[in-house]
Order: structure tokens, then sequence, then C-alpha cells
């Protein structure tokens, strides 16, 4: 339960971040600038000026990227585990940012000790102010501070399974003063608690079979000036999230299966457009001779292309080194009864259309580079569930399948880099995509990226 309060205090922890870390940044200047600690063998490094731009980075970016990766969320409830792991994935992406600055804008690190100094000392000083908060902020709790005073009121089965989904330091964090049944008694008796306890919150938890009830709480709340927070627990959902929106004047209850939009989705697709443009830049030299030994070693064309199911099944053209002999797909009938897969995808061990380079290319993944086009033209992303054929998503035997569909496809997936052929039922594919997308950060697509990297140098659980 996030009151505007709590919003404050988060906005001036993140405060808090970047001068820590502009703090840390001085403090690993200090130390080489001046020989706090004894760097005899290390050559004098350039003024402080000359680091402005790293300042920069890191006070306005730093606090954004511990919030996309959740560093803020359930403050009091972390583990010191899950706190070293979000800091270390955001100094990741600190650490790209400063290496595009000194690519694109030709900008250069002043030292390279300094850097590693902040590196070392910057998660300390974030877990000292976290821990420094939690302590003053649990404290208080337990001893009844700044707990909000609220009223619960609704159905009385509604309210204890409201209460109960509470955890320890949510429970502090929030005082009933009051429960009021409001299916056996009037609104007026809510009214009455409001003036009695002056609250500035009501918490409503109805049934859906309340309708009238709940409308009734709301304009007294309305009238009072009091803020309404009503339970969606009306509506069950087993997977959406639900969020809220409006359409038009209308408000609206948002039930969601997929990341909301947000900074970090913004972030992943600048970094896939980026991280595409220089692939195809740095590996076109490669691409340029394995298109040639296609060229050589078998008639046909280069690049294969094939209607693929993008997000919501729309269809767009997936390009991919051509790995068999021309008129593959025509003998693929033949082939059926050889399928090694459970359900509606087609895959087979030494399949017989596939070249001797071609075999080569599929065990080195080196056939789906050319896939860093699509990326590039925005169909596909880096990180995201593999692309199947068209008639592969018409064939699906569960609709529940098609949720793999609710993200952008991507160039690599966690069934990518836990073995792809050795994993052969189609569900248990789904499960894998499905457990992507109910869990995306970009902490993970890093992870799934890194990953890839063994899995395409040695060819794991490819065929």
């Amino acid at each position: 339960m996030i009151s505007r309060k709590q919003e404050l205090s988060l906005q001036l922890n993140q405060i808090a971040d970047g001068i820590i870390l502009a703090g840390v940044l001085y403090l690993a200047y200090a130390l080489r600038r001046y020989q706090i600690i004894d760097f005899d063998v290390l050559p004098e490094i350039p003024p402080l000026r000359d680091f402005l731009w790293m300042f920069i980075i890191v006070v306005l970016f730093g606090p954004l990227l511990l919030e996309m990766q959740g560093f803020y969320h359930y403050p009091l409830e972390k583990s010191l585990r899950r706190s070293l792991r979000q800091i270390a994935y955001a100094g990741v992406w600190i650490g790209l940012m400063l290496g595009a600055c000194v690519v694109f804008f030709k900008l250069s690190i002043p030292s390279r000790s300094v850097f590693f100094l902040f590196i070392v000392l910057a998660p300390l000083g974030l877990l000292l102010r976290e821990s420094v908060y939690r302590d003053i902020r649990l404290g208080r709790l337990r001893r009844g501070a700044h707990g909000e005073s609220v009223i619960l009121a609704g159905a009385p089965e509604r309210m204890d399974e409201l209460v109960a989904a509470l955890s320890p330091a949510q429970r502090l964090e929030i005082n009933v003063v009051e429960r009021i049944n409001l299916v056996e008694r009037p609104v007026d008796d809510l009214v009455e608690a409001m003036h009695r306890h002056s609250v500035g919150r009501v918490v409503l938890s109805f049934g859906s079979r309340h309708a009238d009830n709940l409308q009734g709480a709301i304009g007294a709340c309305e009238t009072e000036g009091v803020e309404a927070w009503v339970a969606a627990d009306f509506v069950r959902a087993s997977i959406a999230r639900p969020t809220y929106d409006s359409l038009g004047s209308a408000p609206m209850l948002v039930f969601r299966v997929t990341p909301d939009l947000s900074w970090a989705l913004l972030v992943k697709e600048v970094i896939d457009r980026t991280g595409a443009f220089l692939g195809l830049v740095l590996l076109s030299p490669l691409l340029l001779i394995i298109a040639a030994v296609i060229k050589l070693t078998s008639p046909g064309p280069v690049i294969f292309r094939q209607q693929r199911a993008g997000r919501h099944g729309r269809p767009f053209t997936m390009y991919k080194f051509r790995s068999m002999r021309t008129g593959a797909e025509t003998e693929q009938a033949d082939l059926q009864a050889f399928n090694q897969m459970k359900g509606p995808v087609f895959k087979i061990e030494k399949d017989p259309r596939i070249t001797p380079f071609g075999a080569w290319l599929r065990r080195t993944s080196l056939d789906e580079f050319p896939q860093l086009f699509n990326v590039l033209l925005g169909h596909m992303s880096l990180v995201g569930p593999r692309p199947l054929p068209v008639y592969e998503v018409d064939n699906f035997e569960l609709t529940a399948h098609r949720r793999r569909l609710s993200m952008k496809p991507g160039l690599t997936c966690l069934w990518q880099v836990s073995g792809r052929n050795a994993v052969r039922d189609f569900e248990d594919w789904v499960k894998l995509d499905v457990q992507y997308i109910d869990n995306w950060s970009l902490g993970l697509d890093l992870g799934i990226l890194l990953r890839t990297v063994p899995v395409v140098l040695f060819g794991k659980g490819a065929h």
C-alpha cells in the first residue's frame, strides 16, 4: 500500500542515493588524486573537471537504473542478497552507458583506477543507506509511529482475506482503527467513523454481489474528501495483474499479463536497436564470409525468409542464413513422422535437408544472426520468446499457448539457454517463455544474454 508520503520517501531515497553515488565517485577520485592511499606505482590522474561527465551519468541515471531493478520496492522486506543482485545489475548498465559515451561521443575515462574504486565502494554506500533507512523505519513502526490510521470497510470475509494477504512489514505501515461491515451496517456508520477517527484513507473490500454498497461507500468518502482505496479482488484473475487507467472519461480496471509500459521497457527498446546496429557493424566481416561460403557450397539464396508470428501473432518476415537445401519446406510433410517435439513444433535431429555448412551454422547459432535486421526494424527484440512459423502458431492445441506471443519475440530466450533441443515437449518450452514474461526485468535480459554467449561458442543443445 503506497501513499503519497511513501512516494515522497521513495523520491527522497533516490535523491540520497544520487548524492551517495556522487560522494563515492569523489571519494574514489580523492583517494587517487591526493594519495590518501599509497598509489606511488600509478601515474598522476587528471583534475576533477575531466571526471564531470562521469558524475552526470552516475548521478542522473544511477537511481533510475536502481529503480528499474526494483531496488526501492519493499525496502523493509528485502534480503542482502537481493539488494546486492539489484545493485550489480544496475552497475552493469551504468558501465554500459559509460562505455557507450566513450564509443559514440569520443569521451575518455580519465582514470581506470578511480572507476574500479567507485565500483567497489558504491555498493557499500548504497547498502549502508538502505540498512540505515530500514532500521530507522522499522524501529519507528514497531514503536507505533508513522503507521497510517485507516478505516477498513466492506464485506467481513473480504476484509479478512485482505488483512491476511499483508506481510508483517505492511501490517506495521497501517493502523486499522476500525472495521465496519457495510453489508449489514449503513453508510452513515462509515461517515461517523471518519469523523471519529479523522482518517485520510478508507480501504474498501467487497465481493462482486455488493456493487450498490461499494458505490455508496465511495460516494461517502468523496463527500468527506477522504481517499477511497478499493480492493480489486472482486474480479478474480489467476495471472493478470490489475492496474488502473481511463478510456475517455470512463475509469478502467486493467488486467495485464505482460510488463506495463515503463522506463525499463523503453530502455529495452533502445538497447535492442543500439545492440542490433552495433552487432551488424562489428560482425559484418563475419556475416559476409558466411554469406560467401553459403553461396559457394550450395545452390540457392543466401538468406532464408519465412513468415513468423510476432507480438500478438502479427506476421513478419524473419531472416536467417539458409542452412537447408533449396525447397526444404516442401519436404517437411514427408518427414513429419520423425518429428521429435511434442506439440505443433517440428524439429528432428540430423535433419537430412540440412547442408554440411548449414549444420555448423546451426550448431553455433550463427544462422540466426541476420535476425539482427529484424531487431533493428522493430520486429524482434534481443531477448524474448523465439518466433515460430505462422503455420505452427495456427496449430496450437491449447489457446493458453498463445500467451507466449504477448511479448515481442527475441533472438535468444530461456529456452535457448536451457538446452534448446533437449527440451522435447512444447509444453515445457511454453512454460519457460511464460516464466520469462511473468518475471521480466532488464536484469533477467542481461542474464540471458550472458548465458547465450557459451551457447553460441560451444553449440550447447543445438543440432
